[in-house]
């Protein structure tokens, strides 16, 4: 059987792939100031992008293969989202089980407890096949004093031609009232995933 050596997911055009040193954040952050005077407005714009930079350093420390998100200013308030790729291998011995998924991942980090509305389940994406998900609100901190809300949603895809081998897709969003459309919106990126060999095959389960 082929083994995969990269993997292919889209997000919409208007994102931005996120250099997670940060500088990608820092732009979008001046350009959605630019676009209001209102105090209230650039407030929130602020806080927003503080827990942007904080998500974009977690990523950065847990190895991220690939960030990407979006922060648009609409009539209604902005909107931030981020999708990320994280790589994962299951110890030896040890099999990932739902049990074992629901332990390490949809754990807030702010007090290592699983969210009320945290969910188990599994999907079907197109390229990769059945997979297990994990969608909760999790909390995680910003400061010693301060932590955030996000909507998340974690897809793993079992590696083709490995055994203990995932790449994790993680979808998160601080827009809490917008759940059901962020939900929709990262079950859509997640479904374009693919795993592809060394000429270019499209590998499923």
């Amino acid at each position: 059987m082929k083994t995969a050596e990269r993997f292919l997911l889209n997000v919409p055009d208007s994102w931005t792939d996120i250099e997670l040193s940060g500088a990608a954040l820092a732009e979008a952050r001046a350009a959605a100031l630019a676009q209001t005077d209102n105090p209230r407005e650039r407030a929130a714009i602020n806080d927003m992008f503080r827990q942007g930079r904080e998500i974009s350093r977690a990523a950065r420390d847990h190895g991220a293969l690939f960030a990407s998100g979006t922060a648009a200013l609409y009539d209604d308030g902005l909107f931030m989202a981020y999708a990320m790729v994280f790589a994962v291998s299951t110890p030896e011995g040890q099999e990932m089980t739902l049990p074992v998924l629901s332990a390490q991942l949809g754990v807030s980090a702010a007090n290592g407890r699983a969210p009320a509305d945290r969910v188990i389940s599994s999907v079907v994406v197109p390229e990769v096949g059945r997979v297990a998900r994990i969608t909760g609100t999790e909390e995680t901190p910003l400061t010693a004093d301060v932590s955030v809300k996000l909507l998340t949603m974690h897809t793993m895809m079992p590696v083709p031609g490995t055994t203990r081998e995932y790449l994790v897709v993680t979808c998160a969003s601080p827009n809490l009232p917008l759940k059901d459309e962020a939900y929709e919106l990262f079950d859509a990126i997640c479904g374009t995933f693919r795993f592809l060999s060394s000429d270019g095959e499209v590998l499923g389960l």
